[in-house]
């Protein structure tokens, strides 16, 4: 009895301190990343993985067609923390390795290989403006520089990976776990990371009554679905043998779905299929592939188990309806690992492996109906599934709707500040910032349908490259020695760039191809081939 009194006791005073913080009227802000997920793979947006809770947000909430990433895990991350370019935020290739401090410092500002001075996080930013500022998952800004953590770059606290990626069942050394400012092992031997960092949102969120004058922000980081392929027995098995259809068969059922929910025009077609032969596969090998794509599908159904634990937390706590809850994914669908995968079949389904991956094949299903994949700035590299979740303030009238209004993940930054009524500061530290490259969508929560972007919005990853102006998308893929020709498509028109323009249309290709070379000197873009030069030196040593 005194057990259940002073539960109810307890239960009551963290009410009441949510009660207290209605009186703030700012939204508590959860930002919600999955790791190399395709564009189709959630039920949302046409994928046949059971997401019901990430469906629960677009259902109830705005989805965009065109939101775009950066094509590659830390550079999306430096643009999704800062607001800016990745160049700006030094991180113009990829974050230095947990193995080895300078690997991706090319000595220069937008090459240093981790988060510089000159920019600010979202957290920095909203604690300034009374925020608690929380984190969990995958941090990949910067690892040998503890000035570079998430703590000391705004949040007060902070449970995950600093790395890129880890085992699920086991992270441990260079590539472990971080609590606070100091390294931890796995608790438990029932360990799997996606609920550990769930775990600590939740913790983080309930932690927040302590506060009850101030709104909180969350960063949830998954891994999920990055490889290793590493899921649990009971998840896999929900979706063994499903796959057995293979990988071209599933990206037209993908495309149906789609066409249904409005996720694309009716008129969308396919781009060319790019896997192996699926009927050329032995039946062990269509087993092998099935296996793949079962534990791949039940990564991303963990994930959404895990989302559906931090919306109920929220519910439970009286704070869902005033919680502004963004979900995107990193980068498109991973190709790495060749046609058929990574890693060797008889790690699947073990705690083992490393690059243990699904394939390009299944990754040409992921990113249905686009072309190319993560590293890549066409669309399968680049589109995420952009869902938007604020009950008190998304107009119910447009509540599971969706906006053909483009967006990127600079503008997310400018949103959050807005509603937070926090500052972007010209100065921090002592140091000049770079200025806010994003802007706010947040008319778009109340049915203006106006564009979030007119002026040029650019992209650039290992030479790949591509620039956004209303309908119009220039876009070319990296050719050694400067062979890559720029390709032209009217995106609302052909989503799947099939219909390239640039010789119907020279003058649009000179305007944009413009505007690309004027940004990508300011912003201290390399060429790819002299980065390339850098690395094979080094290599030699």
């Amino acid at each position: 009895m005194k057990a259940e009194l002073s539960f109810f006791i307890g239960f009551t005073l963290l009410l009441h301190s949510f009660t207290l913080r209605a009186q703030d009227k700012r939204p508590n802000v959860v930002l919600i990343m999955a790791d190399d997920m395709g564009y189709a793979d959630v039920g949302c947006y046409g994928g046949e993985i059971e997401t019901p809770n990430i469906d629960r947000l677009a259902f109830n909430g705005l989805r965009f067609r065109q939101f775009y990433n950066n094509a590659r895990c830390c550079p999306s991350r430096a643009s999704l923390m800062t607001g800016l370019y990745a160049h700006q935020a030094g991180i113009g290739h990829m974050t230095n390795d947990p193995e080895d401090s300078t690997a991706f410092n090319y000595g220069s500002p937008a090459y240093q290989g981790d988060i510089n001075n000159q920019s600010l996080t979202i957290a920095e930013v909203v604690k300034d403006a009374g925020y608690q500022t929380f984190m969990a998952g995958k941090w990949h800004l910067g690892y040998h520089d503890k000035d570079k953590w998430p703590l000391q770059r705004g949040f007060d606290k902070y449970f995950g990976i600093l790395s890129g990626g880890a085992n699920y069942f086991n992270p441990t050394g260079k590539r472990g776990l971080t609590f606070m400012n100091d390294p931890v092992e796995p608790e438990g031997t029932e360990f799997y990371m996606t609920d550990a960092f769930t775990d600590y949102a939740m913790r983080f969120i309930e932690e927040s009554a302590d506060k009850p004058e101030r709104p909180f922000f969350l960063y949830l980081a998954y891994t999920s679905p990055h490889w290793p392929l590493h899921a649990l027995e009971k998840d896999i098995d929900k979706y063994r043998g499903k796959y057995k259809k293979g990988w071209k068969e599933l990206r037209r059922e993908r495309l149906e779905r789609m066409k249904k929910l409005g996720v694309v025009s009716t008129e969308t077609t396919l781009s060319p299929d790019d896997g192996a032969d699926w009927d050329s596969l032995t039946p062990e090998q269509q087993d092998e592939m099935d296996y793949r794509m079962a534990i791949y599908a039940a990564q991303v159904d963990r994930m959404d188990q895990n989302i559906g634990r931090v919306i109920k937390t929220l519910e439970d706590l009286g704070e869902l309806d005033n919680t502004l809850i963004f979900f995107l994914t990193d980068n498109g669908a991973c190709a790495e690992g060749g046609d058929l995968g990574g890693g060797k079949k008889e790690l699947l389904g073990t705690d083992q492996g490393f690059l243990l991956s699904y394939g390009q094949s299944w990754a040409n299903a992921s990113a249905t109906p686009f072309k190319r994949y993560k590293h890549w700035v066409h669309e399968g590299g680049i589109n995420t599934p952009f869902i938007v979740h604020w009950p008190e303030k998304i107009q119910k009238e447009i509540q599971g709707s969706f906006t053909d209004q483009y967006g990127f993940l600079q503008d997310i930054m400018a949103t959050i500040a807005d509603v937070a009524v926090a500052e972007y500061p010209t100065q921090y530290k002592g140091q000049e910032t770079v200025p806010l490259q994003g802007e706010s969508m947040s008319h778009l929560f109340s049915g203006q349908e106006t564009p979030i972007h007119t002026a040029p919005i650019f992209w650039e990853h290992e030479g790949n490259a591509a620039v956004r102006q209303g309908n119009f998308k220039l876009v070319k893929a990296f050719e050694p020695d400067g062979g890559a020709r720029w390709e032209l498509y009217d995106i609302p028109k052909d989503r799947s760039e099939l219909n390239d323009l640039s010789e119907a249309m020279p003058e649009v290709v000179a305007k944009l191809s413009k505007s690309y070379d004027e940004w990508a000197k300011e912003t201290g873009v390399m060429p790819y081939d002299e980065i390339l030069k850098i690395r094979a030196e080094r290599d030699k040593k």
